[in-house]
């Protein structure tokens, strides 16, 4: 794939030194080898705050279920944090798993039942997408089916399970924190932390369209 790395060098001239030594730190520990599904979850401020959570501990792809609830979340993805996130977004589940499981991800299914491992005892060894489901089903019968593995957090209180911005939360900085001392190709290739760059430089310049205009000029 050819990449414009003149045009990066052009817009970078309107963004400062510290911005994009920032977009450099971030990229360095941003990752697509684990990757977070969120499947119908129905109260928006949750969809955001576990796409904040995503950016926050560097996940740099979220994929969206919008099977039941649709296009209720367009306002919400673009906004804030989320602009620093690829949102893949999907009508149904099944046509999200196949497209995760066709990319060499491992489905891995978070829910309090089943065969969990606990997160404690899980370790990431291969790409791995985790699945959060809605707040008061879970998971739907899609993917408990189809998951390759099953993952919960450890209870000791009378709750059997957490808010699922919660528990993205508390699983996304346990397994991520482990990955990066592990030996797994877990970084960004030298092409993607490329894109990510031009993309996010451009997110950072007011009018870009017309300054890539006179640019290409």
């Amino acid at each position: 794939m050819h990449f414009d790395y003149d045009l990066l060098t052009y817009l970078e001239g309107f963004v400062t030194e510290e911005r994009k030594q920032r977009f450099l730190d971030v990229l360095s520990k941003r990752t697509r080898f684990l990757t977070v599904a969120i499947e119908d979850v129905y109260q928006l401020h949750n969809t955001s705050a576990v796409i904040r959570s995503c950016d926050a501990f560097g996940v740099q792809n979220v994929h969206v279920v919008e099977d039941r609830f649709g296009k209720r979340l367009d306002k919400n993805i673009a906004m804030g944090a989320e602009q620093w996130i690829d949102v893949h977004r999907y009508q149904t589940t099944d046509e999200c798993i196949t497209t995760l499981k066709e990319g060499g991800y491992e489905i891995i299914a978070t829910t309090p039942h089943n065969n969990s491992n606990l997160l404690s005892d899980f370790k990431v060894t291969s790409k791995t997408a985790l699945f959060f489901g809605t707040e008061k089903e879970g998971l739907s019968d899609a993917v408990l089916q189809k998951a390759d593995g099953f993952l919960k957090i450890p209870m000791v209180g009378f709750s059997e399970s957490l808010n699922i911005s919660v528990s993205a939360a508390i699983i996304l900085q346990e397994l991520l924190d482990d990955l990066r001392k592990s030996k797994c190709p877990w970084q960004l290739s030298e092409l993607e932390v490329l894109e990510k760059k031009l993309d996010w430089t451009k997110k950072s310049i007011n009018d870009v369209e017309g300054i890539i205009a006179r640019y290409l000029e």
